[in-house]
């Protein structure tokens, strides 16, 4: 990523409303990580991806009508989200210094991704409310390294199986990707409140799993790129 001086940075969102979207995406990838960056990224379709990474060695990305400049940078979550909740925030804003040292490692293709099946939402924020009970009853402070690891859901379709692990479902419940009604804690979710047809779609390549809901998407390299019909 070039390193251009810092008065030729700047994030054009033309909408008001696309703009509180992403200050959301960022705050709640905040309190996953309170030191997070944020990658900001053009697309070949014209659309501002902006990545984080979660804290569960899983990627989330928001995409949103806009531009940045330079085409891909990284700066500090923190100050992009207080530049676009300024009282004086407009159109254009000043993304800060870039951190793209911070960033290790590739984005995940754009293209390329094989549709295997579409699961019910309540299916995973269920998952990830059974992952958090279980981390209670250990009384440890966080999800243990095998819980996060462990494959809770298998799901097949297109000639593909693929495994789904506790980290990506939990990846995916903490960006609150997922309409769940007016909750807090993953704990407090009334699954009778999310609508039955409601989906999580499942996407994958030879190295990378997706999961896309209706406010975002997370991402996890699938180790040592194994074929997707191997599991």
């Amino acid at each position: 990523m070039a390193e251009p001086g810092h008065a030729e940075r700047q994030v054009h969102i033309p909408d008001a409303d696309d703009r509180a979207d992403l200050a959301t995406f960022l705050g709640r990838a905040l309190r996953l990580d309170e030191s997070t960056v944020v990658r900001l990224h053009r697309r070949r379709d014209g659309l501002l991806a902006a990545w984080v990474r979660t804290g569960f060695d899983a990627l989330a990305v928001r995409a949103l009508p806009g531009t940045v400049t330079p085409a891909d940078t990284c700066v500090a979550a923190d100050g992009l989200r207080a530049a676009l909740t300024a009282p004086d925030a407009g159109e254009s804003i000043d993304p800060g210094w870039a951190v793209d040292s911070a960033w290790r490692g590739s984005l995940p293709p754009e293209g390329g991704y094989v549709h295997v099946d579409d699961v019910p939402a309540r299916v995973l924020v269920d998952l990830a409310q059974r992952g958090v009970a279980a981390t209670r009853e250990q009384g440890a402070q966080g999800p243990p390294v095998s819980l996060l690891a462990q494959e809770v859901l298998e799901v097949t379709g297109g000639g593909l199986t693929v495994g789904v692990p506790m980290r990506l479902v939990f990846a995916l419940n903490g960006m609150g990707f997922v309409p769940v009604g007016p909750a807090g804690a993953t704990a407090e979710i009334d699954l009778a409140r999310i609508d039955p047809a409601e989906v999580v779609r499942v996407r994958a390549t030879a190295t990378w799993l997706r999961l896309d809901a209706r406010y975002g998407s997370v991402y996890l390299r699938r180790g040592g790129g194994i074929g997707l019909n191997v599991l």
